[in-house]
């Protein structure tokens, strides 16, 4: 993919790292010129400019990318770039940094924003994964919340271990993308047995989780 990340600051530079890593092109924007820094990240391509400018886009050829993140430390400009890549360059995906989690409200698909990632959601949700069992713990969401990665570990009393996969009823919209077992991740497939200490990562609507709960709870088991 070709990728357009504004802001290059530190975490704008470790994305745009990560991303090169992979194998992806990266563009970084960045207004402040003392922190366009080529040797920091040197496979990217650096352009100095104002982002919430269209004219500066433009110069950017930003329409060329498949992904804009925004990732200032700016939620205002992070906003109004987000509108921007969306509405006039019709860029296919838009990801945004919150900076402020009082303004996270505003990361919607109204302002172009295709996922929001708030750096203490994602990090309460990676403490709630590493010591919850039982529950179902949020990862991100997409679509305005209308749809949530979550997870939710197969407790000790689990009466769903040693059945496969078929038998467990599934809410509505809900989707399970992979199982976690040890150091493995394995793709589901209808005959594959649960054990305890699972780890099930679902694609789900926001409305069912709860119902999703009370399938893996013992209570759910049929």
């Amino acid at each position: 993919m070709r990728v357009a990340i504004v802001g290059a600051g530190a975490v704008g530079r470790s994305i745009a790292g990560e991303l090169l890593n992979n194998g992806h092109t990266v563009m970084l924007i960045e207004k402040d010129g003392r922190k366009v820094r080529t040797r920091a990240v040197p496979g990217a391509e650096w352009v100095q400019a104002d982002a919430c400018e269209v004219s500066s886009l433009e110069e950017a050829q930003l329409a060329t990318c498949d992904v804009v993140v925004a990732a200032t430390g700016d939620d205002k400009a992070n906003l109004v770039v987000s509108l921007l890549a969306k509405t006039e360059f019709a860029v296919n995906r838009v990801v945004a940094r919150v900076k402020d989690p009082r303004n996270e409200w505003l990361y919607t698909e109204a302002w172009g924003v295709d996922v929001a990632v708030s750096t203490p959601r994602v990090l309460a949700a990676l403490v709630e994964e590493a010591v919850t069992v039982g529950d179902v713990v949020r990862l991100m969401s997409f679509r305005k919340g209308a749809a949530n990665l979550v997870e939710i570990t197969l407790a000790e009393d689990t009466p769903w271990a040693g059945r496969p996969l078929r038998d467990v009823p599934l809410p509505r919209e809900t989707v399970l993308t992979a199982l976690l077992r040890g150091d493995r991740v394995i793709t589901p497939s209808p005959d594959e047995p649960l054990e305890v200490g699972d780890e099930l990562l679902f694609v789900t609507h926001a409305d069912v989780e709860e119902q999703l709960q009370q399938v893996l709870s013992p209570a759910g088991v049929l």
